[in-house]
Parts: C-alpha cells; sequence; structure tokens
C-alpha cells in the first residue's frame, strides 16, 4: 500500500511508519491522520510485525496540525467534525492489539506532542523538545492534550506546560514521566527497535491484553479495575501460548509463541 504523506516499511518486528511532509515540517493533515490510521491496520494485520514505531525522522518529529487546515475551522461543528479526526487517530493506536512506540527527534509541537501522547511508550533524543503551544495561538489543546498529557506526567506539570506554551527539553521531559526513554541524539529509533527486539519474545496475546488492562483500567476505579483484570487474565489462561509459555518455563526452553 503506498501513502503520499508517510514512508512504512517493516524492520523485522518493527513496522516502522515515518511522517514524511518535509515541506510542511510533518505538519499534520487530515490525509496524514488517515493515511497512519490504515497504515496502522496494515500493522497489526501483519504477524511478523510485533510492534508499530512512529517516527518523524532525522530532524523533526511534527510541527503539530496544519494550519492551512486549521484555520478554515470557524464554527464549533466544523471543529467537532475535524477534532473528531483527531480522536479517531489517537484511538485508533490506543487500541491497536500491539505495542505503539514513538521515536522523536527534533520539536515535537502540539498535534504532534498529542499524537506521542497517544502512543503506548515515548523514545526521546537529547536535542528533542516538546510543547503544547495552544495557549499561544488562541486555542485550546484538542486531540487530547489537556487530558492525556495530565494522566501522564501529573496535573502540576501538565498545566504549567499547557500555560506557558513553551517547549521543555527532552531532559526535562524524562524527568517529569513525559517520555520513558532518553537517547543521544540520533538514537531514538534505534532504541525503539532494540525495544521491540525484547518484545516480539513475548506472548503477543500477553501484549495485547496488558496494553488493554492498562488502558481501559486506568479509567476505571480500583474494584472495576481488578474486575476487568481477572476477566481478561481468565480468558488468556485457554489460550496456546499460556500452555506453551508455562511449559517452556518449567522445561527451562526458549517458549515458541504463536499469538493463539
Amino acid at each position: 500500500m503506498s501513502y503520499k504523506t508517510l514512508k512504512c516499511e517493516r524492520d523485522g518486528a518493527s513496522f516502522v511508519i515515518t511522517l514524511h511532509r518535509p515541506d510542511r515540517r510533518n505538519a499534520l493533515s487530515i490525509q496524514t491522520m488517515d493515511e497512519i490510521i490504515a497504515a496502522a491496520r496494515v500493522a497489526e494485520a501483519d504477524d511478523a510485525a510485533r510492534a508499530l514505531i512512529l517516527t518523524g525522522g532525522a530532524d523533526y518529529f511534527s510541527a503539530g496540525a496544519d494550519l492551512t487546515e486549521a484555520i478554515e475551522v470557524k464554527t464549533a461543528r466544523q471543529g467537532v467534525a475535524y477534532f473528531r479526526r483527531f480522536h479517531r487517530l489517537c484511538d485508533a493506536l490506543e487500541t491497536l492489539d500491539k505495542p505503539v512506540l514513538a521515536a522523536v527527534e527534533g520539536y515535537c509541537i502540539t498535534g504532534g506532542l498529542e499524537l506521542v501522547l497517544a502512543c503506548d511508550l515515548r523514545i526521546g533524543a537529547k536535542g528533542s523538545s516538546y510543547a503544547i503551544t495552544s495557549s499561544a495561538i488562541g486555542t485550546v489543546a484538542g486531540a487530547g492534550g489537556t487530558q492525556r498529557l495530565p494522566r501522564l506526567v501529573g496535573t502540576a506539570n501538565a498545566l504549567e506546560m499547557l500555560f506557558a506554551a513553551e517547549p521543555i527539553n527532552a531532559e526535562e521531559a524524562h524527568r517529569i514521566g513525559l517520555l520513558n526513554r532518553l537517547t543521544p541524539k540520533g538514537g531514538a529509533l534505534i532504541e525503539a527497535k532494540r525495544m521491540v527486539q525484547i518484545y516480539e519474545k513475548r506472548a503477543p496475546l500477553s501484549l495485547a491484553f496488558v496494553k488493554r488492562a492498562v488502558h481501559r483500567g486506568m479509567q476505571m476505579d480500583l474494584a472495576s479495575g481488578l474486575e476487568f483484570e481477572t476477566f481478561l487474565v481468565s480468558a488468556i489462561y485457554g489460550t496456546e501460548d499460556k500452555q506453551e509459555g508455562m511449559s517452556a518455563f518449567l522445561a527451562k526452553r526458549e517458549a515458541k509463541f504463536k499469538g493463539r
């Protein structure tokens, strides 16, 4: 499948989606959003791809939403329709049955950061920077920034970023928990692929169920979350992979998971 605003490749177990709009600094157009969703579905259907990595390339991740499109949104009705596209995109990543990692070099701004927040894990290189600049242009983050950011870094850290609308560097992003891993400049994608090499040895259904349990459970009270967890673990105990995993452990051999 060909894309106009992305480059996609599978490198071993890693399905890599690279934003590719150099003339617009990888601004997220409506077409780009739709293409990311389509590419994510391709990755999900590829049994050899054990995780998806989203990156913007060596110089920058994304400048945010394509303002040539956003400036045309002038009514509440248009706004709802426009941001529903963003929400569909973020939901596609959060509900994908495989880990989704963001590998960030350079700047990652507003809609670009909101896209990264919808990924499961974030790897950022030194020299990268992160901001939600909505208050500087008279708007409010509309692709989940006011909701996912505080859930990730805490209310006070999120408000500081949202009030100031100024970028924070990679070291600060790592300190407050926005980044899972901090790498040397140029090393974000390399580290993301190294992490996937570990995940490919794990049971695919386990990763899918863990992802669902965490994302959904974080929106429940503890008792409901524990009940949901019990349902999922009871379901996975009936799989071939569970039997293979336990048998391999007892036999002191490497498990061969099939995703069944």
